[in-house]
């Protein structure tokens, strides 16, 4: 299957996910307060543009089946993925509302700039591509670390690791619907058209990973301009 190749070529930027330190660091229940502010501030704006992204998607769409699915990813991102935020913003001892409204990083303007333009220019199996790296590493770092750690009450992340990690209703089931369409995109699909959805998915694999390293690092902008005049 298409999306199975797909997670075999990306395997070693899931691995080095799986390494990343702010990962481990959730893993082991202790991630720098600062780390954590930075990846909620970058993640909202990053999350505000995948919904949008779901939106062009439901533009592309070819039946209500189809545009149903969509449409209800844009509320789980608008609406559940509030909570692992929260659970950050809680080990933070911040106010996720004054997290809210910042220039994103270059990492994540990186991210959210890619996905557009596979949603905008490329096909709906270029925007699917695009968009299934994020939920999918999120189910597989939270699965790894189920499996390799065993996390309990002592663990501030453990709602945050159980949200995208063990969940019915949450991320496992969007990655294997998503799965699921690409690989049925992928059967009439021609050679050029899977070549660019390929490049799509392994580039937002490796934004993926760049975007744990973005929060690490509290990376910005080089030159800092007075106000948020680089907001979108």
């Amino acid at each position: 299957m298409f999306s199975a190749q797909l997670r075999e070529e990306a395997n070693p930027v899931f691995e080095a996910i799986y390494k990343h330190p702010f990962v481990t660091g959730v893993a082991n229940g202790h991630v720098p307060k600062e780390a954590l502010i930075h990846y909620v501030k970058a993640d909202y704006e990053y999350l505000t543009a995948f919904a949008r992204i779901y939106g062009l998607a439901v533009s592309k769409c070819e039946t209500r089946e189809e545009m149903d699915f969509y449409q209800s990813q844009i509320n789980f991102v608008l609406h559940s993925e509030i909570h692992p935020h929260n659970v950050f913003c809680k080990v933070a001892g911040v106010k996720y509302e004054d997290l809210q409204r910042m220039t994103p990083p270059p990492a994540a303007d990186h991210y959210i700039s890619h996905m557009m333009n596979s949603a905008v220019h490329g096909d709906i199996g270029e925007l699917m591509a695009a968009l299934l790296p994020c939920p999918w590493t999120y189910q597989a770092l939270a699965a790894h670390i189920i499996e390799t750690k065993s996390p309990d009450a002592s663990n501030p992340f453990l709602e945050w690791i159980l949200f995208y990690g063990s969940r019915e209703d949450g991320m496992p089931d969007v990655t294997s619907e998503l799965c699921k369409r690409l690989d049925k995109w992928a059967e009439t699909a021609g050679s050029a058209a899977k070549e660019r959805a390929r490049k799509a998915f392994l580039k937002s694999c490796m934004l993926e990973h760049a975007f744990w390293e973005m929060a690490t690092t509290e990376q910005d902008w080089m030159v800092p301009l007075k106000g948020d005049t680089l907001h979108a």
